[in-house]
């Protein structure tokens, strides 16, 4: 099953990884299945929001029973085509780009940062986790058919970089910078703010008590 042909909500479709990996710690530890209640607590989405995420897949438990975490950690690798390994690029290794290369995914063995590229002369020729350090002037020859990047570059090179990105066949990007790039429609940008979230953090701190949390996503 694809997650675009279900249609479902792209808040929804954000949970799916937060499901997966934790029926699949459930599955190494041996454990058959797992109620609504107990995937809650875990992964601290509400039972009534799992149960409405996993209708969209149709019927995957049983009431009374829970759900057969051996089937569905099957389903959602499906789901998430973990089946596939999904190659991907670095572009600008400085202190958050080589602290991806150095933890480069490990827990999933289905992503991984499989080439770098930097403008720095003296990081160019190395290698940070394993993982080459190409020149930045050489990204369009170097990609070699990756079709996700993520970006850790200074925020005025961003909307450069992710322009070259583009033409060099990226159809997904991760952006770590604030900038907020440009891309054609049939590109798609995920931006990650890390001050942001950290200023979303403070506010939810002070102004949702913990008792009160269970507040979904606009779907």
């Amino acid at each position: 099953m694809d997650i675009e042909q279900t249609k479902i909500p792209q808040a929804t479709a954000k949970r799916l990884p937060l499901y997966y990996r934790f029926l699949n710690n459930l599955h190494t530890q041996g454990k058959l299945r797992v109620s609504s209640k107990e995937l809650s607590e875990a992964v601290k989405v509400d039972s009534a929001t799992i149960r409405r995420d996993f209708s969209y897949f149709g019927a995957l438990g049983k009431k009374g029973y829970g759900y057969n975490v051996e089937y569905l950690l099957s389903f959602f690798r499906k789901t998430l085509d973990q089946d596939e390994t999904t190659r991907v690029a670095l572009i600008g290794v400085g202190n958050l780009g080589t602290a991806f290369l150095n933890y480069n995914f490990m827990k999933n063995n289905n992503t991984k940062i499989e080439i770098a590229f930097d403008a720095n002369e003296e990081r160019v020729g190395t290698e940070v986790g394993g993982v080459d350090v190409e020149h930045i002037d050489h990204l369009e020859e170097k990609l070699g058919g990756i079709s996700v990047a993520i970006l850790t570059v200074p925020s005025s090179a961003a909307q450069g970089i992710a322009d070259r990105l583009v033409k060099a066949g990226i159809s997904g990007i991760l952006n770590f910078t604030p900038a907020r790039i440009s891309v054609p429609s049939d590109v798609r940008v995920h931006h990650i703010d890390l001050a942001i979230e950290l200023q979303a953090l403070v506010y939810f701190l002070k102004h949702y008590p913990l008792d009160e949390e269970n507040i979904e996503e606009e779907e």
